[in-house]
C-alpha cells in the first residue's frame, strides 16, 4: 500500500502547488497529507480509489488550514515573493504561464479546485465529485463556469482583478 501511495506523490505535489501557489506551503501540505493518510490507512476502504482518497485528505487539510488562517491570521512575512523570484520559469512562454497563474488565482476557490482536478490531474467528473464531496452536476457547472472565466481572462475580454495579499 505504501508503494501505491508513493507513486501518487508527484500528482499530490502538482495539485498542492496549484492550490497554494507557494512551493514551501505546497510541500508542507503534501507532507501533512501523507502523514495523515499513513496514520489512518486502516480507514481506507479496499477497492475504492486511493488517489481520490488522498486528494480528499489533502483538500480537507487545505480547507482546515484556510479556515484557521481566517480566524488566526499569520503576521509573519510570506515566502511567496522569494518563491516567485527563485522559481521563475526561463522558457519563452513564461508570460503565458504567469497570465494563466494569475487567471487561476482570480477564479473562486470552488471553480479553481475543479478546474485543477480535471485539467491538471486528469480526474473524471465522478472522481472530482468524490474528492470535493459535491454532486456530479455541481462539478460540471463549476468546471464550465471556471473554464469560461479563464477563457475570458486569458483573452482579455474580462478585466483582471488585482488581489492584495
Amino acid at each position: 500500500m505504501e508503494s501505491q501511495i508513493e507513486e501518487l506523490i508527484p500528482a499530490l505535489r502538482r495539485y498542492a502547488r496549484a492550490l497554494t501557489g507557494n512551493i514551501s506551503v505546497a510541500d508542507d501540505l503534501v507532507q501533512d497529507c501523507l502523514e495523515r493518510s499513513l496514520s489512518r490507512l486502516a480507514l481506507w476502504r479496499r477497492g475504492s480509489d486511493l488517489r481520490a482518497w488522498l486528494f480528499t485528505i489533502m483538500r480537507n487539510i487545505r480547507v482546515n488550514d484556510l479556515t484557521r488562517q481566517r480566524t488566526r491570521p499569520d503576521m509573519t512575512a510570506s515566502d511567496e515573493d522569494l518563491d516567485r523570484q527563485s522559481a521563475a520559469p526561463t522558457q519563452g512562454d513564461r508570460m503565458v504561464v504567469r497570465d494563466l497563474a494569475s487567471a487561476l488565482e482570480q477564479l473562486v476557490p470552488e471553480q479553481r479546485e475543479v478546474v485543477l482536478l480535471v485539467g491538471l490531474e486528469g480526474m473524471s467528473y465522478a472522481e472530482v465529485a468524490e474528492v470535493t464531496g459535491v454532486p456530479l452536476g455541481t462539478v460540471m457547472s463549476r468546471l464550465k463556469r471556471g473554464r469560461d472565466r479563464l477563457s475570458h481572462l486569458m483573452n482579455g475580454s474580462e478585466p483582471a482583478i488585482r488581489r492584495v495579499k
